[in-house]
This record gives structure tokens, sequence and C-alpha cells, in this order.
């Protein structure tokens, strides 16, 4: 008892946080990595210079929190930081010009304790202002750079400070976070460094079961909290942080092992929580709390596939954060509405529901624009404004308005070049960096340019393959690896080299599965199993092996069957089940099953139809239709049947914009004329295919049987991603405002 009781420290506070408010996402952090930290059990009751080591560093005092209600701020500052054992200073060239940041250390410094002055750099160089021309990056406020002396007034003498950093190229977070509290404790780094290496390896080990654990407490407080909620409101408050942590951070860890099964069981409990409250009553940071929660669980219900609840939760954050944002013209606010609209509107694409979709990224879009009006030099709406210009592109797009998505896709690339400039260590944002790159591929595939597609698919699968190796047991950075090797090897095999595209298909079906297997809930792991299996059973089939196709189209349908049945409101489930539908019709017929294969052309073409009238500019849309033409032609019952139907396939390709670019359009309108016997016809289309280095063996097989020559282009030379060994372990669409993965 004596040990604990010596343990207790003499302040009220075991540090105070100092910062600029452009810093505030950083102070964020540190402030909630120090008060959750644990210190190792065999350091706890250690005697150091700073007295006995303690079990926890709570409390750290960060002014947000602490003086949200305070009348007088400067003696609630000077309160707080004499009552506080060591001062945390979060350092960029925004807290060195910041005058609050260098009183709160010139007013600590007066009370003697120096050498307990510990710094976080965020960004900028140390004594940056003694170079001429350098002086705005300087990172350390001018009362950080100098000796004090015991009567409080300044020293010639310079002095840089004790300080972790994160810049890119320096520390992790958890290096820094380790350095600041062996400075903190009084502690040498090495003995910490060893004795949290072996704790968390410990723990690691457990991390599932107690998720699990977290999730039921956080939970069962989350609905005490709507019982208690009038008898305190510090309860209450207790209650929203419990949740806020459930739907953050852990939600981001269970999200990279793949288990949204686990936040399944308390999301009911925590939505019907934040519904049962009076917002009208609350505080914008418990508005705010509640809008990010409410939105956790939204991407939760998108990524489990049931668009209907995920759209629930998305418009109640929507109704808290423009209620945020119409209280003032505040950059942070105007972000949050952004974001939100920006989710609504990933619902509404799913829904197949464009006009919707693109009103509420335009809106998105105004409102990024009046915040970057107010804060320019914000990295993070500059992040999101990019995010927005793509979803906008993948619209237009859609609409077949190929010239105004090109303008779209080309302001998120240059956007995404600068982001990742300024923050080379920012995963999220190399990410989507690739992303852009495969925007630009698809419009390059589009337009008949092959190689410059594979070029920038490559691109886009080096830099995903590169961050999933930096966390390989990343569940998402693995699920967006998968979709990179699915669309660089489908367009190989576009490009004749068939091997390697079945490769990349299989890579990206064995690690969909694996994601699959880890969480049944994951609809989006099913969904690419289904889809990508269907495009390989389509080169298998194409490459002979009829059975390996058939296990793979018969997996797909059993998956595709399921997810429309959990919602019917999904178009791109829809289209992908009807295009599974229709490859399994072609392998019917590969097998001379011409009334098999009839029937399930018949049933994708229906499936087609009502998603083809409400976006008959969608390139998807057009390809898989005229496929399932093309296959109801083969089997039909008589002559006249089928020339209707291959008549029918060149008037759809006809009405779609760049008809005579896509080559894979091209390529469905020369079978449609070989077959109607029109070959002097198919002669333009086979000449442009030809030059494209087109070779998919579907348009082979047709060549060789109207005996059509066909030889390899020598002048075309396709690049690669990687070679085999460099390999580690759909068609994109509108993107997530804090990153969903593609």
């Amino acid at each position: 008892m004596a040990a604990q009781m010596s343990a207790v420290p003499a302040f009220r506070y075991r540090a105070f946080l100092s910062y600029s408010h452009r810093d505030e996402s950083w102070a964020r952090w540190l402030h909630r990595a120090l008060e959750r930290y644990v210190v190792p059990r065999r350091l706890v009751g250690q005697a150091t210079a700073v007295g006995p080591v303690p079990r926890r560093l709570s409390p750290i005092f960060r002014d947000t929190d602490e003086l949200a209600s305070a009348a007088d701020l400067g003696t609630k500052v000077n309160e707080a930081l004499s009552g506080s054992e060591s001062l945390l200073v979060i350092c960029s060239p925004s807290s060195a010009t910041s005058r609050w940041v260098n009183e709160e250390v010139a007013a600590f410094k007066r009370l003697g304790r120096e050498d307990r002055i510990f710094c976080l750099i965020v960004a900028g160089e140390p004594n940056a202002s003694l170079v001429p021309a350098h002086e705005a990056d300087e990172c350390f406020a001018p009362a950080l750079r100098r000796r004090w002396r015991k009567d409080g007034t300044l020293c010639d003498d310079p002095l840089e400070p004790v300080a972790a950093d994160v810049r890119p190229g320096k520390d992790t977070r958890a290096e820094a976070k380790c350095r600041l509290v062996a400075g903190l404790l009084g502690l040498d780094l090495d003995a910490l460094k060893r004795r949290d290496y072996q704790r968390r390896a410990h723990r690691a080990m457990l991390l599932t079961s107690a998720s699990v654990g977290i999730a039921v407490v956080t939970g069962a407080l989350a609905v005490a909290a709507i019982v208690a909620r009038n008898t305190a409101e510090r309860r209450q408050k207790e209650a929203e942080d419990l949740v806020a942590f459930m739907l953050g951070d852990l939600n981001d860890k269970l999200s990279e092992v793949s288990r949204l099964d686990i936040l399944e069981a308390v999301d009911d409990k925590a939505m019907a929580y934040f519904q049962a409250q009076a917002g009208e009553d609350l505080g914008t940071r418990a508005l705010s709390q509640r809008a990010t929660a409410l939105q956790k669980i939204g991407s939760v219900r998108l990524d489990q596939g049931e668009l209907a609840a995920a759209m629930t939760s998305y418009q109640a954050a929507l109704a808290i954060a423009s209620k945020l944002d119409a209280a003032g013209a505040d950059p942070a606010y105007q972000l949050a509405h952004a974001e939100a609209l920006t989710f609504v509107g990933l619902v509404y694409w799913r829904q197949g529901k464009l006009d919707a979709a693109q009103g509420t990224f335009t809106s998105a879009k105004d409102i990024l624009r009046r915040a970057c009006a107010s804060a320019p030099d914000d990295l993070d709406i500059a992040f999101q404004l990019a995010l927005v210009d793509n979803n906008i592109g993948y619209v237009l797009e859609a609409r077949g308005q190929l010239d105004e998505a090109a303008v779209q896709y080309r302001r998120m690339l240059v956007a995404m070049q600068r982001l990742v400039a300024a923050q080379p260590g920012n995963a999220e944002w190399s990410e989507y960096l690739g992303s852009a790159q495969n925007n630009l591929g698809k419009l390059a595939l589009l337009r008949g340019d092959l190689a410059e597609a594979l070029r920038k698919y490559a691109e886009d699968e080096r830099i995903q393959m590169r961050l999933a190796a930096e966390a390989p047991n990343d569940a998402s950075r693995q699920g967006r690896l998968l979709t990179a090797h699915a669309i660089l090897g489908r367009t190989q095999a576009l490009a004749g080299d068939t091997e390697s595209g079945m490769e990349r298909l299989q890579r990206a079906v064995d690690i969909a599965s694996s994601l699959a297997a880890m969480d049944a809930s994951n609809a989006e792991a099913r969904e690419q199993v289904a889809l990508y299996g269907t495009q390989l059973a389509r080169l298998r089939r194409l490459h002979g092996d009829l059975l390996a196709a058939g296990h793979l189209i018969a997996k797909a349908e059993a998956i595709f069957a399921r997810l429309t049945v959990q919602d019917g409101d999904n178009a791109t489930w829809r289209r992908e089940y009807a295009e599974t539908l229709i490859e399994h019709a072609a392998q019917l017929h590969a097998m001379d099953d011409k009334a098999g294969a009839r029937r399930q052309a018949e049933a994708g073409s229906r499936m087609l139809a009502p998603l083809l009238q409400k976006a008959p500019g969608d390139r998807s849309l057009v390809l898989a239709s005229a496929t399932g033409l093309l296959v109801q032609a083969d089997a039909a019952a008589d002559s006249g049947s089928a020339r209707r139907l291959r008549e029918q396939v060149l008037r759809t390709v006809a009405e779609t914009v760049s008809a005579d670019t896509d080559p894979r359009l091209l390529a469905l309108k020369v079978r449609a004329l070989l077959d109607l016997q029109r070959k002097a016809e198919a002669a333009s289309s086979i000449a442009r295919l030809w030059a494209d280095g087109y070779r998919d063996a579907g348009l082979l097989a047709t060549l060789e049987r109207q005996g059509i020559d066909y030889p390899p282009n020598d002048a075309f030379h396709p690049p690669f991603a990687a070679t085999d060994g460099e390999v580690a372990a759909g068609q994109q669409g509108p993107l997530h405002p804090a990153g969903e993965p593609p």
C-alpha cells in the first residue's frame, strides 16, 4: 500500500500539452496515446530522478477538453501549467509562430522546470530560423530555443530541446511515443523499449479475444448510459468516449484483421443509444463525436453490403454535421459536413442512383471549396477534395461523359502527387495515388491505348504491393492489392498474355477468399471472390479448362445469389451477378448444351435490362449486355433469332461513347459482324484492334474460326508491373471520404 501511495504524483497533471490549433490532430493522437499508455508492470514503482514510476501517465492536460466551459482562459491555463509536472510541445511551423504556444513555454520555464520540457516534431526543421530564407520552416517556438535564467529572463545561450520526431524518415509514432514516455517517467529509453516490446508481444496473442471483451463491455456501458444519462453529465461523457473508442480506434484495428463481425454485435445498441439522445441540448464536441460514430456504424454496414442500414446511419450523421457547419464557418466542421455528404453519395452510387450520387458529390465539393478558402494550406481538406473529384469523375464516366470524367481524374492525380510529395510516409495518400493512376489507365483502355493502360495499372499495383508489404497483416491493404492484381491481370489477358492474366486473377481470388474466411460478414471480400472468380473462369474456359471454369462459376453464382437476396438495391451486385450468369451460359454452350445456355443468358439479360435503362452510358453494363446477346445468338433455336440478336449487339455498341476506340466494344462488334457474314465491314475494326495490340483469347478464337490471319504485332511492347519473383503474397468505383477500399 505504501508503494502505491508514493507513486501518486505531487502535481495535478502528469503533463501539459501545448500545441497550435492547426496541429490539433497530432495533439489528439498524443493525448490519447499517453493517457491510455500502461507502464510495463516490472517498471512500476522503480525509483527515478522524478520519483517512483507510476502505473499510468494520466491525466494529461489538453485545453480543448479541460477548458470547454472556462470563463477565464488565462487564469485556467496558468493554473494548469503550475499543476503540471512536465510540458509537452507539438512542434511545427504553426506552433513556432503561435503566440499562445510561446507564452505557455515561457510560463513553464519561469516555474523553474526547463528540464521537464519534451517536444514532438511533426513538421518543419529545428533551428531553421538561423538559416536565411528558411525562417518559415522553423518548428521550435522562440521560448524553446533559448535558456532561461532563474530570475525568469531570457539568456542568449541557444538551446535545442529534447525531441521525438515523427517527420517522414524519422521516428514511427510508436517510437516517438516511447521516447516521450521515457522522458516523462525519467526512465532509460532502451529499458522501456525492451519491457514495452515484451508486453506488446504478449498482448498480440490476445488481440481477438480482448477485442471481443472490449466491444461487449463498451456496448454495455453505452446502453447503461441511456438509462442513467440524466443522473450525471460526467457519466454520459464517459459512455460516449467509450463508444467513440469502440467505433474509432478499435474499429480501425479490427478492420486490419477483417473482423467486422465483432463490431456487428454492438452496433445496433450503439445506434439506439445515439438516436435516443436529445441532440438539441448537446455541445459541439458531443455532436461532432456522435456524427463520427454514426459514420463508423454506416461504414461497417456498407462493408457488410447492407445499403439501407448504411444510409440510415449516414443520413443521421449528415443531419448532425450540417447543423454544426451552419453554426459557424469553421473549416473543420465544413470538412465533416462534406465527408457526411460523400458517404451518402456512396450509397446512392451503389444503388445505381446516378443523379442523386452526382448531386451529393457536387454539394460536398462546394463545401470543401469554401473550407479551402478559409484554410488553403489544410492538407486534409485537399485530400477529401481529391476524393470527391474522383467520385464525380466516376459518375460522369458511367454517363458516358468521358472527356469530363478525364478532367476530374487528372485533377485527382495532380492533387495526390502533391499530397504524397508533402507527406511521403502517409500510406493512405500513397494508396489513393495508386487509385488515381488506375483511373487514367481505365481511360487509356477506353481510348484503345492498351500499352498506356497497362503502364498505369502496373504503377497502381506497384504502389499497392509496397503498402501491403509494409503491413502484411492489414486486411484492408490486402484488399486493395487484390483489386490491383485483378485489374492488371485481366488487362494483360486482353493484350494476349493469358497466362499472366490468369496468374494475377488467381492471386486476387486467393486473397479475397482468405479475407472472406477471416470474416464471413465481409460482403466486399465475398463479392471479390465471385467477381474475379467469374473473370478467371472466362479465361480458363477460353484456355480449354472447362472443369476449373465450372467450379469457379458455380461458386460465384452461389455467392451472388446470396448477396442479391441480402440487398436487392445494390446495382453493382446485380450487374456482376448477370455477368456470372452469362459466363455460365458461355460454358454451357461450350459443352453443347444450347438450351441451358439460352436460359442462363436470357436470365442475365433480364437482370441487366432495367440497369441499362437507368444508365445507358455505363460501359460495364453495355459490355455485359452485348456479351449476353451474343451468347443468346450462339444458342438461338433458329437463324432468324440469331440474326436479330447480333444486329441488336451492333446497335447497342454503336450507341455507346468511344464505340470505335474501346477494344472490348470493338471486339464484340467484330464478332457480331463476322457471324453475320459481313467480313468487309469488320476489316477496319480488326485492323484497329491489331494496331492497339489487342489479343484477347475470345477474339483470337473468333478470327480463327473465320480463317482470318491475325499475327502478333511486333511493335506492341506491353510493360509489366513486376516479375513473378517480385510479386508478394473489378473495376474501381467512388472512394470513401476517409479512404474506402476500392
